[in-house]
Order: structure tokens, then C-alpha cells, then sequence
């Protein structure tokens, strides 16, 4: 990839990306909040400011790379510090604090869908316009996959947790365990089935859909 088309990728990515991750780390410590745990809170966590969710090898580096090369897109933000004993009702809490997060990006979705529909109404500089265009296409991608993605059961992604809080007591503190591997577990599957010609087929439905409500909210009646 040239300088030049890198460079314009990052223009486009880099908003959604960093609104994608900041209001998924503010639902889950704001949700925690409304069950009593204040810790997010106390440290500065429940924040619009993306400096304070971003890390440096997750939301800067890995991704850069990935992008620069063409692989699919993973990463992570710094997680908010959830005190599951402060919490009120602490396994079904936890449930909704997990849901939080992607039920987060779902609603930027659909806000990217406004934004895509608008652009698509407007008249104005074509660049300019193009470009929003192009950027709420990708608030749209960025946002679904990855509530799509954090919805896999796999501690400590949020389905992991969401299922961590349903399964039977001891049944879940066995499945608990392997949280400390399974941020490694994740990517080496993701890498893996990339490697494999297998993670966009795993993904295509989710990007027919995608695609579909792009055509459908980008096109002007």
C-alpha cells in the first residue's frame, strides 16, 4: 500500500474507530455505575475522551499494521475496570454490563446510517461529501463487527462474560479460567482462519447485511 492511500485510510477509519471503542468502554463503566460499582468512574473511565480508552499496542499499533497490509482488522481498547463484588446482583449485573458494550455499538450503527443517509441527500462539494460518505460506511463496518465480534463466547470478550454469568456456578468458574488466555486464544483463531481463506466467510453474512444497509440508506430516493 502506497503512502498516499494509507494515509486516506486513516482519515476515514480513524473517527468511527475511535468513537467505536471509546462509547463501548463508557457503556460498560456507565451500566457497571447504574449497578452500584463506581470504580470506572473514579478513575476517569466514564470519559468521551478516546485518550483515556486507547492502547497504545491495541487501538494504534496492531491495527495500523493490519491495515497497512490488508488483513482483517483486530484490536482492543484499554477494558474498564468492572469490581463484580460492588456490583448489585453481581452474575445477572454482569450479564448487562457485558451487553452493554455492543448494544453501544449497535446504536452508533444505526447513527452512521443517518449520517450515510444525509450525505447521500446533500449537494456540495463532491470530495467533502464523498469522504463523509465513505466514513460513515466505515462507522458502520467498524461498529457491527465489532459488537458481532465481542459477542463471541470467549472470556474476556463480552459474550464470554455474558456467558460466564448464565452458565451454572461451577460450570462457569471452570470456564472463567481460561480468561488469562483468551485474549491469545482470539487472535490466533482470527490470524488462523485468515491464514485459512476462512474468516470472511465466516464473517460474509454479517457483511451482506452490512452491505445491504449501505445500498439501502446510500441510496437517494
Amino acid at each position: 500500500m502506497d503512502l498516499i492511500s494509507f494515509l486516506t485510510k486513516i482519515s476515514i477509519w480513524a473517527i468511527p474507530v475511535l468513537f467505536a471503542i471509546t462509547l463501548h468502554e463508557v457503556a460498560h463503566g456507565r451500566a457497571a455505575r447504574y449497578f452500584g460499582d463506581r470504580t470506572a468512574e473514579m478513575l476517569g473511565r466514564l470519559s468521551l475522551n478516546p485518550l483515556r480508552h486507547i492502547d497504545p499496542v491495541g487501538t494504534v499499533l496492531l491495527p495500523g499494521l493490519l491495515l497497512a497490509i490488508g488483513a482483517p482488522l483486530i484490536g482492543w481498547a484499554r477494558p474498564v475496570p468492572v469490581a463484580t463484588r460492588a456490583l448489585r446482583n453481581p452474575r445477572r449485573a454482569m450479564v448487562i454490563v457485558a451487553l452493554a458494550g455492543p448494544a453501544a455499538n449497535l446504536a452508533m450503527a444505526a447513527l452512521w446510517c443517518g449520517v450515510l443517509a444525509v450525505s447521500a441527500r446533500i449537494s456540495g462539494n463532491e470530495t467533502l461529501i464523498g469522504w463523509f460518505e465513505l466514513m460513515a460506511q466505515a462507522g458502520i463496518v467498524i461498529n457491527v463487527v465489532l459488537a458481532v465480534f465481542n459477542m463471541l463466547p470467549i472470556p474476556p470478550l463480552d459474550g464470554g462474560r455474558v456467558l460466564i454469568g448464565l452458565l451454572p456456578l461451577r460450570l462457569a468458574a471452570s470456564f472463567e479460567k481460561i480468561e488469562p488466555m483468551g485474549l491469545y486464544i482470539v487472535m490466533a483463531a482470527v490470524l488462523g482462519l485468515s491464514a485459512l481463506g476462512l474468516y470472511s466467510p465466516l464473517f460474509a453474512p454479517v457483511y451482506r447485511g452490512i452491505a445491504r444497509v449501505i445500498v439501502l440508506v446510500g441510496t437517494p430516493a
